[in-house]
């Protein structure tokens, strides 16, 4: 299901990227920066939300599997390809969805991520979250702009 998600969110992100591509072509609305703006800020907010649900839904099966059969303690997510040494004295895990992150903890208190994956992913949601609310701001300012240029012109 959060694979499914996922593809949803970036097939809405590809639907989008086509109407701000779209902007090239003649027959555009007018006025077409403002349309730009908003377009590209519907395709950031999609693909922001492509890879976020991609990572959330990684954290929640990486969550899931801990606790759940005789050989899942400790989580799975922590002891699977790594090395021996790396999951000496392994005594449990932490887990957040907001950064995503699932890290696995030892005695000592030194920790380890148990998918350097969420790093990019926490990253490219993060950027392509903030370049949706500045295409947004833009297309706002940009409406403004040019209500302010037409009171001044008539």
């Amino acid at each position: 299901m959060g694979f499914g998600v996922s593809i949803a969110c970036a097939v809405g992100a590809l639907v989008a990227g086509a109407g701000v591509v779209a902007m090239a072509l003649p027959g555009r609305p007018e006025p077409w920066p403002v349309h730009l703006l908003r377009r590209a800020a519907v395709t950031a907010a999609w693909a922001a939300a492509a890879v976020y649900s991609l990572g959330f839904f990684s954290v929640l099966v990486a969550e899931h599997a801990f606790g759940d059969g005789a050989d899942s303690i400790p989580a799975p997510a922590c002891r699977d390809g790594f090395d021996e040494a790396t999951r000496e004295g392994l005594s449990h895990h932490r887990s957040s969805y907001l950064p995503l992150r699932f890290d696995c903890v030892r005695d000592d208190g030194s920790v380890y991520s148990s998918d350097p994956g969420y790093a990019w992913m926490n990253g490219a949601s993060a950027s392509l979250a903030l370049s949706a609310a500045l295409f947004a701001i833009g297309a706002g300012y940009a409406s403004e702009l040019r209500a302010r240029k037409e009171a001044l012109t008539s």
